[in-house]
């Protein structure tokens, strides 16, 4: 990138010219007109997820560099789809800048979603660009489902395991690390890169939807109670990303089914790093809380979330079990820690800080 480029900013070419810059990150055959058309196939249901991120709020030149704004805000809105069981067909970005953010640096934002979207056949298929105080970005992300084939939060039913695709506190970790760099002198430099990578181009698990279309066919439904399956009848999981933490995630899932449930502590999966770095208590408020791992939180029946399980490999676990009631439990099988019941007060909440 030469000297003129990256010292050019977005007020010296204006809205024009910073979307004809654009414009070749997005499908040429696509946008040109007021609207993008997107086909989607025979039977299938349109799902539409939307997601703001805010300069120094989601992201800063502290901790993200431009390319890695850009992947994070893909990827965020990638996972709420997976989150429905839905595989993603495009997205269109909002952005609002101030006329001297530097065109090279919206340009590296749009080069890190691109990198993000490519790895699952996904584009940039329109937007629009405004004049603003601070730096936004807005993404609505556009994916397509079949009808009986939709994960939805309200679902669970007492007696379903609870499964996680991944380890939790990572991208918390990776964020205390590139703030406080200090902190990670027990890490070696392995685990350190891993867990600000984490932080910085965290995966959406949409390759978790293939396996569960081989081990949730309409069988499975006689595995859970109360559902009785017939060939399009919907699949027997309900779920969430963690995005918000995992104890938001579990706790949304039970109020909207109107459950409860149990965790085992010893059974959340959380970075083998933590064991020489962190205390037991601080790994979990980690995983807990931390938020931004973008997994997937299933609940389903006991046989099946076995077999997902086994599919995932090491990292992904049943951590708990859907209950009757309302409380969200933690809890110790070995009796070192009390029982705590979980809320969603403990958790990073938008206007509560």
């Amino acid at each position: 990138m030469n000297n003129e480029l990256s010292s050019q900013q977005v007020k010296d070419i204006g809205e024009q010219g910073l979307l004809e810059r654009l414009q070749r990150f997005c499908p040429p055959e696509i946008i040109g007109d007021d609207a993008a058309v997107i086909e989607t196939a025979p039977e299938q249901s349109l799902v539409v997820t939307t997601d703001v991120l805010i300069d120094g709020v989601h992201f800063s030149n502290v901790t993200t560099s431009p390319e890695d704004a850009g992947w994070r805000a893909a990827a965020a809105n990638l996972s709420d789809l997976a989150a429905m069981g839905a595989s993603p067909l495009g997205i269109t970005v909002g952005l609002g800048l101030p006329g001297e953010v530097r065109v090279s640096w919206v340009e590296l934002l749009y080069q890190g979603m691109t990198e993000c979207l490519q790895k699952y056949n996904t584009s940039i298929v329109g937007g629009d660009i405004v004049r603003s105080p601070v730096t936004t970005l807005a993404i609505t992300a556009f994916g397509q489902v079949s009808p009986h084939r939709i994960i939805r939060r309200s679902a669970a039913v007492v007696g379903d395991a609870i499964v996680v695709t991944g380890v939790h506190g990572a991208s918390r970790a990776g964020l205390e690390l590139l703030l406080h760099p200090e902190l990670g002198q027990d890490l070696n430099d392995v685990e350190k890169t891993a867990l600000i990578r984490a932080h910085q181009r965290p995966q959406p698990r949409l390759d978790v939807l293939p396996i569960l279309q081989k081990i949730l066919t309409p069988n499975s439904c006689t595995d859970a109670i109360n559902r009785v399956c017939t060939p399009n009848s919907q699949l027997p999981i309900a779920g969430m990303d963690s995005s918000d933490g995992l104890a938001d995630a579990i706790i949304q899932i039970c109020r909207a089914s109107g459950v409860g449930a149990v965790l085992e502590r010893r059974k959340i999966s959380i970075p083998a790093a933590f064991d020489h770095w962190l205390t037991q208590e601080q790994a979990l408020e980690y995983a807990l809380y931390g938020g931004e791992d973008f997994e997937l939180v299933l609940c389903l029946p006991q046989e099946s979330a076995s077999a997902l399980v086994q599919h995932l490999g090491q990292d992904a676990a049943i951590i708990g079990s859907i209950t009757s009631g309302s409380t969200v439990l933690l809890h110790d099988e070995q009796k070192k820690f009390p029982d705590q019941v979980l809320s969603l007060s403990q958790g990073f909440q938008h206007f509560s800080q």
